[in-house]
């Protein structure tokens, strides 16, 4: 159940522990070092020094060390998995995938690392120009600082390590307080490889003390940091001359037009409704329907959603299992009654068991009312009657977020209409704007973020490029 902390190479271990309790049954599942500025300041310094000759190592040793990490994780699959669930409650089916997605990232970025490559510039193009061989070429940024969030405890460590170490940086790690354990295992899969170069990985625990320390030293040149605007905010205030890349919340939606599928669309939505309890960035939370076809929709996204089984995360049919601690719970309680009180009307009423927050449906919901204006983070849906395609885009993309948005329609003319209208980092046609493929570029405008993940999109965030000329 211990949780160590990764200085390089070097495993410590910390006197003064916190405790780790499982959202679902509260027993303590594992524990963290607490750590101060001092240690973040130290895991800085170690990062420093190793990225001289990190970066002087050869691709070959890179990949290989990525791909040695996978095959080291799918042999303890299962215990990741568990581990995950444990945690912070996934549903083991759910935990199951994310463990396979972190392989396939690593996969696929120890690929992509040997692919890319530079250019040569004509420098004689112009005028003023000349003969020359001149090119560019990517070159690492040195140190990067990775600060990860609950949701996806494993994988989405995996989006800011595997890129940043391919790429020929160090590495220094703050992963979220409810995922310790599951950090450390993967760390440690690293630091264990043979292939690992010498402390290019350092893993640290803590919360905004921590943060802080790495945001605003001098030695990062890269944050990468998956949460919340709030958070999102700080960092950009503070960081200083660095590259920050931000992926942020999100306030998904999708429009049910009455040329869509409207089985299909139903039961893709309550899938990306209340996948992981609503606890995903792209998370659909607002469903836009045609008028024409509103009451038929709502009565089948409602069936579909009923179909869900809730309860235990060890059970291998369990879709939803409990949220990530007593806090959000309460939050979501507060934003359905809030809705309730307001007008909206519930088509699978709101029901809590423990930390467990049954999936909600609602109805008549108004655009501003909280439950579809903030980011919700919670099993809860809401419906929302429209006139057309035109009114639904006037109010998708009245929202300060915009990560990914979707639209159900078998018209040709709305599909390009979407495609170039809507203001997402991503649009999904006919499917839940919750579907997400790890080698594709992934992040959003507007308070959605900044820059973009998937593995060749983050290595040319974490990488420099350095231009030459030969005369």
């Amino acid at each position: 159940m211990l949780a160590k902390i990764f200085f390089g190479s070097q495993e410590a271990i910390k006197e003064n522990l916190s405790q780790r309790r499982s959202p679902y049954n509260g027993e303590v599942v594992s524990s963290a070092p607490i750590c101060h500025e001092d240690d973040a300041q130290k895991a800085l310094k170690i990062a420093k020094e190793a990225s001289k000759h990190t970066a002087r190592t050869t691709l070959s040793q890179r990949c290989e060390w990525l791909l040695d990490v996978a095959k080291r994780l799918k042999e303890n699959q299962e215990d990741m998995a568990k581990t995950i669930t444990d945690e912070v409650g996934k549903p083991i089916s759910f935990a199951r995938v994310e463990v396979d997605r972190c392989i396939e990232t690593l996969r696929l970025s120890a690929e992509t690392m040997r692919t890319m490559h530079g250019e040569t510039i004509n420098t004689d193009a112009m005028p003023s120009g000349k003969i020359t061989t001149a090119f560019f070429k990517r070159v690492p940024v040195g140190v990067v600082v990775a600060i990860t969030p609950f949701n996806f405890p494993l994988n989405l460590i995996a989006h800011k390590l595997a890129p940043a170490l391919v790429a020929g940086n160090s590495v220094v790690l703050k992963p979220t307080p409810e995922a310790p354990l599951t950090a450390y295992k993967f760390a440690k899969l690293f630091i264990e490889s043979n292939y690992a170069i010498k402390d290019a990985l350092s893993l640290v625990y803590g919360d905004a003390e921590i943060g802080n320390a790495f945001i605003t030293s001098d030695i990062p040149r890269v944050v990468s940091f998956t949460g919340s605007v709030p958070v999102g905010n700080i960092i950009t205030k503070n960081a200083g001359i660095k590259k920050v890349s931000l992926e942020l919340g999100g306030n998904a939606a999708t429009y049910i037009d009455k040329s869509a599928d409207l089985d299909l669309a139903a039961n893709r939505c309550a899938l990306g409704a209340f996948v992981n309890s609503g606890q995903v960035c792209i998370s659909l939370q607002r469903i836009y329907v045609n008028a024409d076809i509103y009451d038929e929709f709502a009565q089948k996204m409602a069936d579909e959603s009923r179909k869900l089984v809730v309860g235990s995360p060890y059970e291998d049919d369990t879709f939803l299992g409990p949220l990530i601690d007593e806090e959000a719970v309460n939050r979501a309680m507060n934003w359905v009654e809030s809705a309730i009180a307001e007008g909206a009307k519930p088509l699978l009423p709101p029901k809590k068991d423990g930390k467990i927050f049954y999936p909600c449906v609602m109805a008549d919901v108004r655009d501003d009312m909280a439950i579809v204006c903030e980011e919700v983070f919670a099993p809860i849906v809401s419906l929302v009657k429209v006139d057309n395609f035109d009114d639904a885009l006037v109010r998708m993309n009245n929202s300060p977020y915009g990560l990914q948005f979707s639209v159900f329609t078998n018209d040709l003319s709305l599909t390009k209409r979407a495609i170039n209208e809507l203001e997402a980092g991503g649009v999904v046609i006919n499917d839940m704007p919750t579907l997400r493929f790890d080698i594709q570029p992934y992040g959003g405008v507007k308070l959605s973020g900044v820059g973009r993940e998937g593995p060749r999109f983050a290595i040319e965030e974490m990488t420099e490029i350095k231009s030459v000329v030969i005369c």
